[in-house]
């Protein structure tokens, strides 16, 4: 790097806990990145404090009513940067000559769009937004390829894939020698709660998730596992591998983030602390190995790695997601995500119990078991149809 021009980037959802690690990250080495842009959703005043220490050159809020507070507050500092809002301000930025690289980290379908700008603008994308590929990965595959974009898988499990395969893949496992891709999970925080206690989980027990820091949403998904879910469908497209090739084995102790099984019978992990900073700086730093902040991995002070097969009637939102990859209809896997956005809500205000998660999720996949969607707008319009199902389901639970 020495005597490079530092890399400019733009980071859709600052305020979470990805854009929150990045940023950590970013903070440890000034003479390798710049930040052009930072975006948020709701919490402003977060927003406005990583302005004043990162000074990008834009600030995106979702309204002109938080853009207005934002300006003001960064005005009385007397920082030059300029604050815009809504989703065409996402892309803009997103899109925007003067940034090199995207850490797209907003949680759910919403960071669809400005991924795909990004995407078309030919960027490397930080791919944290799994839903990106969950609700339209053969869309997002094909623009990245086209427009010649740079894809890097940072959520843990995909980025320890990405380290075990050969620095070459090229999306052919065959030709890579390999068998089957292996994704860890933790099991959550009610791997071993008795099943018959399952109705009266509550949202606090849920988001307390036992390793990881992560979102309130992400940490409902972890606990139910239709996360560990979404990261199979992910996988299958980062990675270019069928359903039969993909393995999931609970692993407590997250200390193996995932593997790859090859086919002369050897095994390769990628190992490490349970801190999103490991994947992030692998990232960022490619093709150098930078400092993320994370203390090294002790292995004298682990007690021990277990591993068990998951239990599909603890866990029937990652069968549901199985079911998706093995059908032949891609646009499955929009209707399971926008209908388990829909119930992960609900559930967190309480209008429904931790075991109608999977209930919310089956009955729109039958409803919509033959939608197809080819187009981003098709793929919206069919999130839209199949979230306003799911407020219908969740309604009709209210009201029995």
């Amino acid at each position: 790097m020495n005597g490079c021009k530092p890399i400019s980037i733009t980071i859709l959802g600052a305020t979470g806990s990805i854009g929150l690690n990045t940023l950590d990250v970013i903070g440890r080495h000034p003479e390798r990145f710049v930040v052009f842009a930072l975006t948020a959703h709701q919490q402003i005043d977060r927003l406005a404090e990583l302005c004043f220490r990162f000074q990008p050159m834009y600030a995106v809020v979702a309204t002109a009513q938080q853009a207005c507070v934002l300006q003001a507050q960064l005005q009385t500092a007397a920082l030059k940067t300029e604050v815009l809002y809504g989703e065409q301000a996402l892309c803009e930025v997103a899109q925007a000559s003067e940034t090199d690289a995207v850490m797209a980290a907003i949680v759910g379908a919403a960071g669809l769009k400005p991924t795909l700008a990004a995407a078309k603008a030919g960027k490397i994308i930080y791919l944290a937004n799994k839903e990106t590929l969950v609700v339209a990965g053969a869309l997002f595959m094909q623009t990245v390829q086209q427009y010649g974009a740079r894809l890097l898988p940072v959520d843990s499990e995909h980025n320890a894939i990405f380290q075990s395969l050969p620095a070459d893949y090229q999306g052919n496992p065959q030709m890579a020698g390999v068998e089957s891709l292996i994704l860890t999970a933790s099991g959550g925080p009610f791997l071993h709660t008795p099943l018959d206690e399952f109705a009266t989980i509550t949202p606090e027990a849920a988001i307390n998730h036992p390793n990881w820091k992560m979102g309130r949403k992400i940490s409902v998904d972890s606990a139910s596992m239709m996360n560990k879910g979404l990261e199979l469908i992910e996988a299958r497209w980062l990675f270019n591998v069928t359903a039969k090739q993909l393995e999931v084995v609970i692993h407590p102790q997250s200390v193996i983030h995932s593997m790859v099984r090859y086919i002369d019978g050897s095994v390769l992990a990628q190992m490490g602390k349970p801190d999103m900073r490991i994947p992030i700086a692998h990232c960022l730093g490619l093709p150098d190995r930078i400092v993320s902040g994370v203390k090294q991995l002790d292995f004298t002070r682990l007690s021990g790695l277990n591993f068990f097969a998951p239990d599909f009637v603890r866990f029937p939102c990652l069968k549901l997601a199985y079911d998706v990859l093995n059908s032949s209809n891609d646009a499955s896997s929009c209707v399971l995500n926008a209908a388990n956005e829909i119930a992960v809500a609900a559930f967190l205000d309480k209008q429904i119990r931790f075991t109608e998660l999977a209930q919310v999720v089956e009955s729109c996949l039958q409803q919509f078991s033959g939608s197809t969607a080819a187009s981003i707008e098709e793929f919206l319009f069919l999130d839209e149809q199949v979230r306003s199902a799911a407020k219908t389901w969740v309604a009709g639970r209210a009201a029995s």
